[in-house]
């Protein structure tokens, strides 16, 4: 049985000064209304006789847990701006892209632009391709990167990893454009 109070002021309380500096108090009243639900009959009986013939209370079945919200799985839906997946396609690109380019300036000292410029397109394209659909298949069936994370490596590990990427990224091209060379 639920019960909650409600406390109306019947009349406003107003304190006015005098010459004197007296406080007086005028037309203080409250009232207080109880507002209160009317248990509502059970179907079956709500005791049942226990060993030594005492009523005893049956408790009450537990609520289903919540259902997760269904996600969507539409083309639109996903690739929508604040959809799932453009952040995470692109932060894994960043993630393999500046990871490559540090590793064929380290081994080569060729800077981001002149790897582009000797071959880079065709491997950035597959590798793209390649990476949005194995990252658009479990989207697809439903499955959110979210609910598949735990311990260290996490979801939004991933997303901070992958924005880290992308400046990374963009500030080894900027500064190597800077400098003019490569930057080690």
């Amino acid at each position: 049985m639920a019960a909650s109070s409600v406390f109306t002021p019947t009349t406003v309380a107003r304190l006015t000064t005098t010459h004197s500096s007296q406080f007086q108090n005028r037309n203080t009243s409250f009232s207080v209304r109880c507002m209160c639900k009317a248990p509502q009959p059970q179907d079956g009986p709500s005791t049942t006789e226990g060993s030594a013939g005492i009523p005893s209370a049956t408790p009450p079945p537990p609520p289903p847990p919540p259902r997760a919200p269904k996600v969507s799985t539409k083309f639109s839906d996903l690739l929508a701006f604040s959809g799932p997946a453009p952040e995470r396609i692109n932060g894994r690109l960043a993630m393999i892209g500046f990871v490559s380019a540090m590793a064929v300036e380290l081994s080569s000292g060729q800077d981001v632009l002149t790897q582009i410029s000797n071959g880079g397109v065709a491997a950035f394209v597959g590798t793209s391709v390649l990476l949005t659909a194995a990252s658009l298949v479990p989207l697809f069936k439903g499955v959110r990167a979210e609910s598949k994370s735990s311990g260290v490596m996490t979801s939004d590990a991933e997303l901070w990893n992958g924005r880290f990427a992308m400046l990374g990224l963009v500030a080894l091209a900027f500064a190597e454009y800077v400098k003019g060379t490569a930057l080690v």
